[in-house]
């Protein structure tokens, strides 16, 4: 159970307060005279105001020290009520500047030197030593509590930054994936709609064809979406969720942009082999925001997907030639206009994964995404670490 600070430092000027009447009662024990009503009252407000010495520091440090004083100034022993004014002065070097700090240090001292020069029995070099040494020693703590104390504010500072730095990344990490997800489908729903709606009587064949290109397109997104739900909630769910798509899946993709009226051939170089599953979704996703964008933007065009494995790296390059040179301009300004997140999404994926992308248009007319990941034992370490 943990005490509140202000329950707590009310429990400490009690404890101080009873120890100082308990000391108090030793008074005349020490050849002092012994405490009555008032030296009660004094030794009450010399310690219960410690009560406050977080919220008012320097007031609780005076009335300490004021009552300390009368009480030297009655003829009273004085050792019974330091305890006050040493506790208020380590408590304003913890919370004050340290040039606030000494001047409570002198003042202090100056008080307790007072106490040595009033008593017949003080040795004034031995009382000097100690005012020093005592105001030093609470000072220099203070000061050490007071560092603690910003060094802890710092850390919790740059603990909340960092935080919110990943929730946002984390963010735009979803973002992309809803992006990738749900512009690509309702991409190829939109023209096979548009499809059906035009041939629906004239050819009821091509019309039917396009519904059923429909259906399976939202039953994907539908289920790549529940894939990406699991994959957040990884972390409360028992059960691992469905692998997100990978290279095996690309003639899936291409098979969809086809049904949505863009000739696509898709052609491997190389041997194909398993990757890093970061990888493989990297690749995956920008070919499908690449020809995404060729079936939202370049309607007619042929494009190519050639995926190149070499021994260390994976090139992903997707090609589309524009349908005549007077709309090549139309086409790529679309492209970088209505594109804007896509494009972005995959200069991030390329870069998260220690890959490089181009995108731009071919000197020879069309566009070109072209898309290089090294596939080596350290980069797939690597992606599987920032992964996981």
């Amino acid at each position: 159970m943990r005490i509140r600070p202000q329950l707590a430092d009310a429990l400490i000027a009690l404890a101080l307060t009873s120890v100082s009447a308990v000391l108090g009662q030793e008074s005349g024990a020490q050849g002092w005279d012994p405490l009555d009503a008032q030296g009660y009252v004094l030794v009450v407000l010399a310690g219960l105001p410690l009560a406050m010495r977080v919220r008012a520091p320097l007031t609780v440090l005076l009335c300490s020290q004021l009552a300390f004083v009368a009480y030297v100034a009655s003829g009273y022993w004085p050792v019974v009520t330091t305890f006050g004014p040493m506790l208020a002065l380590y408590t304003v070097a913890s919370l004050r500047p340290a040039r606030t700090a000494v001047v409570c240090g002198v003042l202090m001292s100056g008080e307790w030197v007072y106490a040595g020069a009033v008593s017949p029995r003080s040795s004034m070099a031995s009382v000097v030593s100690q005012a020093a040494v005592f105001t030093l020693v609470l000072i220099r703590f203070g000061a050490l509590a007071r560092r603690s104390n910003e060094l802890t504010r710092q850390l919790r500072g740059e603990q909340a930054r960092r935080a919110r730095r990943e929730v946002a990344a984390e963010r735009g990490r979803i973002a992309r994936e809803l992006h990738d997800v749900v512009a690509h489908h309702m991409s190829v729903i939109s023209v096979q709609a548009g499809l059906a709606g035009f041939v629906f009587a004239s050819d009821p064949p091509t019309a039917r064809a396009a519904l059923a290109t429909i259906s399976g397109t939202s039953a994907e997104a539908l289920e790549e979406l529940r894939r990406m739900l699991q994959v957040l909630r990884e972390a409360e769910d028992a059960t691992p969720g469905a692998p997100m798509p990978g290279l095996d899946r690309m003639g899936e993709l291409v098979e969809r942009i086809r049904a949505g009226g863009v000739p696509v051939t898709l052609r491997t170089v190389g041997a194909p082999r398993p990757l890093a599953p970061g990888v493989e979704l990297c690749a995956y996703r920008v070919v499908q925001e690449a020809l995404t964008n060729v079936l939202k933007h370049a309607g007619g065009a042929r494009a190519e997907v050639q995926l190149s494995y070499a021994s260390h790296a994976l090139t992903v390059s997707v090609v589309n030639a524009g349908p005549d040179p007077g709309r090549e301009a139309v086409i790529q300004d679309r492209v970088r206009s209505a594109g804007g997140h896509g494009l972005i999404g995959m200069r991030e994926r390329a870069k998260l994964y220690g890959g490089s992308i181009s995108i731009g248009p071919r000197s020879d007319g069309g566009f070109a995404v072209t898309l290089t990941l090294p596939t080596s034992a350290g980069a797939v370490q690597g992606e599987e670490d920032a992964s996981g």
